[in-house]
């Protein structure tokens, strides 16, 4: 199995042909073109659409080879609508719709609404406490008072340890890092990224980074090198972190993951990634 699991925010995006996919038209083997080199991916399209169709599922479950990870995230209708007030009948259909995958998911991200403060940790302790021991569990938080270091972040921390859940951590240092003559796509990533300190903790043992990078290549090595040293710091802790690279529009994600992880296994002991298919195609011309 994987030491760090790497991937992207999707494998579905029609921008990488020629790239990450080779360059003639078709989605049909994108799956398997993406988890040939990616070892994960986020499953963001669950938190707005909700539990995939069941033919999805099953052509996911033939697809994805055992050792890849889908970390696919709670619908917003559970966490943003209902605030995981009254959802066991619904949270249970949603987990049962991803049965096929059992054995290849990876942390389920719960993602709170940004006014999700402390007074309703007990309805997230209510859904942790009841969370199956097989499927793994990362929670983001955006509430400001859970990024001051204070009592309110104590007992988020303190609740994630006791459940053996990880916390989501969001870095969108280089995203912010610059504020003039941007493009519009970058602007546009501003206002959907919760401008949020970093703060790095691992409360269990699958360490979620989600690093949302910039359009400028130098900014997100910049940001990206001290991840290097406490990724490889982990891995030597017998942890297994989960790291997904993106950027404004997610356009240039597979070459940005390309280039941080070979900064990464300069220093870590991890196998190289697979070249990607389209530039495999691309060198027989």
């Amino acid at each position: 199995m994987p030491r760090l699991y790497l991937g992207l925010p999707m494998w579905a995006n029609d921008a990488w042909r020629g790239s990450l996919y080779p360059p003639h038209p078709g989605s049909d083997g994108w799956l398997g073109d993406y988890a040939r080199i990616f070892s994960s991916v986020e499953g963001n399209t669950t938190f707005y659409s909700g539990a995939p169709r069941a033919e999805k599922v099953a052509a996911w479950a033939r697809q994805a080879p055992a050792g890849f990870r889908f970390c696919f995230k709670l619908p917003a209708r559970l966490t943003h609508e209902l605030r995981l007030v009254g959802i066991e009948s619904e949270f249970e259909a949603f987990l049962e719709a991803l049965a096929p995958l059992h054995d290849r998911l990876g942390p389920m991200m719960v993602q709170l609404p940004r006014d999700f403060g402390v007074d309703e940790l007990p309805q997230l302790d209510h859904l942790l406490s009841r969370w199956p021991s097989a499927i793994p569990c990362a929670v983001e938080v955006r509430h400001s008072e859970f990024f001051h270091k204070g009592e309110a972040e104590t007992a988020l921390n303190q609740l994630l340890i006791s459940q053996g859940v990880d916390r989501v951590m969001l870095d969108v240092r280089a995203l912010f890092a610059t504020l003039d003559n941007e493009a519009p796509v970058v602007h546009k990533a501003r206002k959907e990224k919760p401008k949020r300190p970093l703060h790095v903790l691992s409360t269990a043992e699958r360490p979620l980074v989600r690093f949302i990078g910039h359009l400028d290549t130098k900014l997100n090595e910049r940001y990206f090198e001290p991840w290097i040293e406490r990724l490889c710091l982990w891995i030597n802790q017998g942890k297994t972190p989960f790291l997904f690279v993106h950027t404004p529009d997610n356009r240039q994600a597979p070459e940005l993951a390309q280039r941080l992880y070979s900064r990464l296994i300069e220093r870590c002991s991890l196998p190289p990634l697979a070249p990607f298919a389209g530039e495999s195609q691309a060198s027989l011309f």
